[in-house]
């Protein structure tokens, strides 16, 4: 095992193994995670003794998605330096999706946002059965980078988890939707997750890596890749575009914290409305 900053990293059997490694922060994305999990990926995708992926958070969830303080600290002054930081996240995301090994997110605790989005784009998903799940972002005035929700489930539920910012989808609706494959108790994820990638593992490698270059292939017939990056034009503009709930939300954050600036986002929702 191999420790980095912000992630962990190991191999075996034929699995290779990506923590995300910041617990005191709910593993939240900022760009040197990103950039450092891009490049365990890339170093995945060529060694020849792993011939599949497992993806999952350190401590207590997977991931909270992408780090607000962080967001809030850059000068995104322009909407080159707004596009620029868009693309990384993009980036990071379709990594998992287009890694030639089969990707194996193991979701416990919080999956939001960003988080939500890096899970879809793993090749399967298995999930502890109290996790929760969640697209938030127009609760404070920005947008999904990777719009993979409506390639994943239909566009009736697509478009009520993104409009309505839906942050407390459980586990059980989840896999109802078809977001996850199967859930496990928690103390049995990553039991099953291995276990998952070891049946992987232990088939035809070449047999393996072009069945799913074509699943993924049909898909970017249909013009996923094309959808995709159209939606990470409009998330930019969303992002570089002026809204009273960002500006305000942005306030908070920068007078009071980043659990303050949520605390304000949720309870404009409080009454369930």
């Amino acid at each position: 095992m191999s420790e980095q900053d912000l992630i962990l990293t190991w191999r075996e059997d034929g699995i290779g193994f990506l923590t995300f490694n910041r617990s005191n922060k709910m593993n939240a994305f900022n760009n040197q995670l990103m950039q450092d999990a891009m490049a365990a990926m890339d170093d995945f995708a060529q060694a020849d003794d792993v011939h599949a992926v497992v993806v999952s958070g350190a401590g207590r969830t997977f991931s909270a998605g992408f780090d607000l303080m962080a967001s809030g600290e850059r000068k995104l002054d322009s909407i080159d330096k707004v596009r620029a930081q868009m693309a990384l996240q993009f980036d990071f995301i379709i990594k998992f999706w287009d890694c030639p090994k089969p990707t194996i997110a193991a979701v416990h605790g919080y999956c939001l946002a960003g988080a939500f989005e890096a899970s879809l784009a793993c090749d399967i998903t298995i999930a502890a059965d109290d996790a929760i799940f969640g697209e938030p972002e127009v609760r404070f005035g920005t947008g999904a980078v990777a719009m993979l929700l409506p390639w994943i489930t239909g566009p009736k539920q697509a478009k009520e988890l993104m409009l309505t910012g839906e942050d407390r989808l459980s586990a059980q609706d989840a896999l109802r939707m078809g977001l996850v494959n199967r859930l496990v108790p928690g103390e049995e994820l990553q039991a099953q997750a291995r276990a998952m990638a070891v049946k992987i593992a232990r088939s035809a490698s070449v047999s393996v890596r072009l069945s799913k270059q074509a699943i993924n292939r049909s898909y970017e017939i249909m013009g996923m890749r094309q959808a995709l990056l159209s939606g990470l034009d409009i998330d930019v503009e969303i992002n570089a575009t002026p809204s009273w709930e960002k500006q305000e939300f942005a306030r908070i954050r920068k007078e009071q914290g980043v659990n303050a600036a949520i605390a304000w986002r949720d309870g404009r929702f409080a009454d369930g409305a």
